[in-house]
């Protein structure tokens, strides 16, 4: 079963297609819903993780920084009814976590699990092939083309550093077990290629 209704998921379907997106698209959905589908076993809710992955860029403005928030409340208002009040919560709880991909410190077993793996999903990418990573840092900064090339350096170089101070960068085990080491490596050489102007 699912908690999304033909509607609201054609409706999700239209936005994801829409001609900005050239990352945060309907291909980044549907490699989400693979991987929860390789997890299932792990996943305590199953349907909650759908529904999580359907929404958390369902709001996405590269001006703004209230995308989660905006994403988490589109959520609640198109669930309600569907999903119980608590149920509703914690998917609007792991939406607005991928705003800095942390487990809200609040959040207990096995929704914490959940959690994990929701956002090493999300992040799942830059663990992925070497062209692959190259590829997916394309599409995003074409999703922000309007940021001058000196302050898009400065930015993206400020946001892989936070990742790689992480003591991980994978919530999960698994993820850790899978993704992390080729992750700190896209990342460090991501690094030196924007230190020496080469991206």
């Amino acid at each position: 079963m699912s908690l999304l209704s033909d509607d609201v998921r054609a409706r999700l379907t239209a936005i994801y297609s829409g001609g900005d997106r050239h990352y945060h698209d309907l291909r980044h959905i549907e490699t989400l819903l693979a991987l929860a589908e390789e997890n299932a076993r792990e996943i305590s809710d199953n349907e909650a993780i759908e529904a999580a992955i359907w929404f958390h860029d369902a709001v996405y403005d590269t001006r703004k920084a209230d995308n989660e928030e905006q994403s988490a409340e589109l959520a609640t208002e198109l669930l309600a009814g569907i999903a119980a009040d608590e149920r509703l919560g914690f998917i609007a709880a792991m939406i607005r976590a991928s705003a800095n991909h942390r487990i809200p410190a609040s959040m207990q077993a096995p929704a914490a699990h959940d959690c994990a793996l929701f956002l090493d999903m999300d992040l799942a990418i830059l663990g992925s092939p070497a062209e692959e990573f190259a590829a997916y840092e394309r599409a995003v900064r074409r999703e922000y083309h309007w940021v001058p090339e000196k302050e898009w350096v400065a930015g993206r170089s400020q946001v892989l550093r936070n990742f790689l101070a992480r003591p991980y960068i994978y919530a999960s085990p698994q993820f850790q077990r899978s993704h992390e080491a080729a992750a700190r490596s896209n990342l460090k050489r991501s690094l030196a290629f924007l230190n020496n102007g080469l991206a």
